[in-house]
This record gives C-alpha cells, sequence and structure tokens, in this order.
C-alpha cells in the first residue's frame, strides 16, 4: 500500500528542503524542512511555526448517550467539559493501566471530537452497546494544522479575530478565507498555540492564508524533529516513548497508570478518592492504587548536573556535547548510598536550547519523586559507563506564562493602561 498524503502535503512539500520524511497512521509525516531542525525549533520558542498534525485519528462521537458513554471509557471527568471546550485525558483498561492519552472537543451539548494518536474505533465501538451513541471515523474528513508559538495569537488573529479570547483549551468555530474552520488553544509544544481543523478539501486555501498572515514575522514550517524537542521542555508524555499501551504490553513492566505516568491530576486530590461518582473503566484498580499507596514509580524532570557532566567529558580530553537531538533510547538512573540501586529511568534526554541544561524526563521509585531529590545518570563517555548527578523537579520544565495566559494579562503594561 503506498503512504497516504495529508490535506497539506502538496503545500509543506513544496516548503520541505530537505525531503525527509517518516510514517505517521500510514500518512508521510515531514522529519524535518530545514538542514537542522535547531532553526525550526528557534521559530516556534522565539516566533511561531507550523506543524501539520493531519496523521492523528478523529473520531465524530454524538448521540444524546455521547457525553455518559465518554465518562464510562476516560479516567478524567469529561463532562466537566463544557461546550466549546478540549479536554486531555487518558482511557485505561480494567487494570487501571493506560491504554493511550489524547484530547476531547466538545462542539456541541451532544457532539464530541476525539484525536489519538492509534487506532481505537474497533475498542470504541465495542464499548457501545445499548447507549444511544454513534461513533464515526473522520479522520481523512479534515486536515489539521498546529499554529504555535509566542505570535502565534497574532498571526491568526489577523485571519479569525475570535482566537484573541479563546481561553486554553477553549475552541471556537471562525472562517480563514471563506472556510469554515475550528480553532482549539491547544498543541504540543508546551508554548502558545493553536490547533486549525478544516474540511480536507479547504485546506490548501486556508494553509495558504495562515502562511500569508505570518509572512516577515520568522513564521516557518517545522517537522518531528523539532517537535520532540520541544514536547520534552513541555514534559508532555509521548506514546511508545514515555509509555507503551496495555493493549500491546507482554508484561506489566511495561504497563503504567495513570498516576505512575505523573497524571495523577486527573484524579482528584492526591492520596484521596476519586473526585467523582461516575462509573469508569478501570476505577477500582485506580482507587485501590491511590488508596494503598501501590504506585510502582512517579515520572518527574530531570535538571543534569551541568559542571559534572563538563567535567566528565573534560576529563576524558573531549569536547563537552550538547546535542538537542533527544537520544532514541532510555538512560538508566541510580543511587543509594554507593550509587549502585537502579531507582529508574530517563525516558527522554536531551540538551534544552532554550533552557541551556541537560534535561530529561524520567520515572524513579516514589522515593525519589520529590523536587530537590538526588539521581544519577548513566551515561557513555570513551565507550565507558559513568554516571552525573541530577535533580528532580516537576514537569514541565519549560512553562511559560503566555501558554495559558489571556492577550490582555500577557500584554505590554502600556498597552493595558491605554486600554
Amino acid at each position: 500500500m503506498l503512504m497516504k498524503t495529508t490535506p497539506f502535503h502538496p503545500r509543506l512539500n513544496e516548503l520541505n528542503q530537505t525531503g525527509l520524511y517518516g510514517h505517521w497512521s500510514g500518512y508521510l509525516s515531514a522529519l524535518r524542512y530545514d538542514l537542522a531542525a535547531k532553526h525550526e525549533y528557534f521559530a516556534v520558542r522565539n516566533s511561531a511555526g507550523f506543524f501539520d498534525t493531519s496523521p492523528l485519528y478523529k473520531y465524530r462521537i454524538t448521540g444524546p448517550d455521547a457525553e455518559r458513554f465518554l465518562a464510562g471509557v476516560m479516567t478524567r471527568d469529561v463532562r466537566r467539559c463544557r461546550p466549546g471546550q478540549a479536554m486531555y485525558t487518558v482511557w485505561c483498561d480494567d487494570a487501571g493501566y493506560v491504554l493511550e492519552d489524547g484530547v476531547v472537543f466538545r462542539e456541541a451539548e451532544d457532539d464530541w471530537l476525539l484525536t489519538a494518536a492509534d487506532p481505537n474505533m474497533g475498542y470504541l465501538e465495542d464499548l457501545v452497546g445499548r447507549l444511544r451513541v454513534s461513533i464515526e471515523d473522520v479522520s481523512a474528513d479534515y486536515g489539521m494544522l498546529a499554529v504555535q508559538g509566542p505570535r502565534s495569537r497574532e498571526i491568526l488573529a489577523t485571519l479569525a479575530p475570535e482566537v484573541n479570547d479563546l481561553a486554553f483549551f477553549g475552541l471556537t468555530p471562525a472562517k480563514i478565507g471563506g472556510a469554515p474552520v475550528t480553532i482549539s488553544r491547544t498543541g504540543y509544544t508546551g508554548d502558545l498555540g493553536y490547533e486549525v481543523r478544516v474540511e480536507a478539501d479547504d485546506a490548501l486555501g486556508v494553509l495558504d492564508k495562515i502562511i500569508q498572515a505570518g509572512d516577515g514575522q520568522g513564521f516557518r514550517p517545522f517537522g518531528e524533529d523539532a517537535l520532540l524537542m520541544l514536547r520534552i521542555e513541555a514534559g508532555l508524555s509521548l506514546i511508545n516513548v514515555e509509555f507503551s499501551s496495555a493493549r500491546y504490553a507482554f508484561t506489566d513492566a511495561e504497563r503504567f497508570t495513570p498516576k505512575e505516568l505523573g497524571f495523577g491530576w486527573m484524579l482528584g486530590k492526591a492520596g484521596a478518592a476519586l473526585g467523582d461518582d461516575r462509573p469508569f473503566i478501570g476505577r477500582r484498580a485506580i482507587e485501590r492504587e491511590l488508596r494503598d499507596g501501590t504506585s510502582r514509580w512517579a515520572t518527574v524532570g530531570l535538571w543534569i548536573d551541568w559542571e559534572a557532566y563538563r567535567d566528565l567529558h573534560l576529563e576524558h580530553g573531549l569536547i563537552v556535547p550538547k546535542d538537542e537531538n533527544p537520544v532514541p533510547w532510555e538512560s538508566m538512573l541510580y543511587g543509594g548510598p554507593d550509587r549502585d540501586e537502579r531507582v529508574g529511568y530517563a525516558t527522554s534526554f536531551m540538551y534544552s536550547p532554550v533552557l541551556q541544561r541537560h534535561i530529561a524526563m524520567a520515572r524513579v521509585l516514589p522515593e525519589y519523586a520529590a523536587k530537590g531529590s538526588t539521581v544519577h545518570l548513566e551515561i557513555t563517555v570513551d565507550h565507558e559507563y559513568l554516571s552525573v548527578p541530577a535533580t528532580t523537579d516537576r514537569l514541565p520544565l519549560f512553562n511559560p506564562a503566555r501558554k495559558t495566559g489571556s492577550a490582555r494579562e500577557l500584554a505590554p503594561i502600556s498597552m493595558r493602561m491605554e486600554q
């Protein structure tokens, strides 16, 4: 079967200077457009960039029982998601292990859209039972474009003024160049950002309008390589990297609960019973875990001791590496008096250009989860396994106020006084 292309591909392919593509859910997905992913990364952190998220699976869930259905499947209480809002959530199996994560968009009382990285149509259909719910796979019907970065609001507002008043995880219908779109204040970069959903036939025209609106502002496309850098700084989990779906795991060591993945905030007050009365898949197992304190892991961020990292390389006569490309393997963490006890592992490790530090997302034993705890990260220097100290912290490590702040809150003081 030939790889599919997204509705935006004809234009984005013209902008791709490298011709480098990966495969995402059967679609071609640009790895990078420029010779260096760092150029695309800095566009997002300093100005704005756009990323094609069209390969995400999209399921429209409608009907009088749509809310009840989703509330019984999703771990987070989606009943609190009102029309015009979106919500990030996970869903679990009966044992309380995470199957996948995704975003639900509530467009009307009985009209929802669910996005996910992996296919879930068969799984969802099997759960409907007698509920008055219709589930439709609309993945190919829409293009989705993420517009991310500190100038994203300014760029989109010239086309759709509605974004000026859009709250974090809010969504609104709008028109761009006469084409109907849905714009949500969501994204996967941990920055101010939006996602534009448009019918496939209108996608190229909308993309051209957005590119034109960002002309002269350093606005550029970015690919998967830059996205991986951005999401690690933002502490955003990636399926098949930070966690595996319990659906495909062979052992419990490959399965993780929401709390172990750092999603305890979805479950109500820490250490207490879940804050709602609804039955949902995995609830009893999750309640037992919270009640008995049986979580095996905690997810944290790591700040690598830069002086120790530097000295370790200089002692071996090496230039200190500052590689922004995330390493594609797990790095072990050690603790104990002799640093010989394995206490966890880093799932994603990189040098952050904006933070100017080596950082990591990591899974540690609960006793090492408190902010400021010290662990030792294993690295390879001169073909020898060595370790450097690292300090734990809460995720995200990069969390600018503009990500969640309103346009008025983030306006210069002089502008606010004039208003």
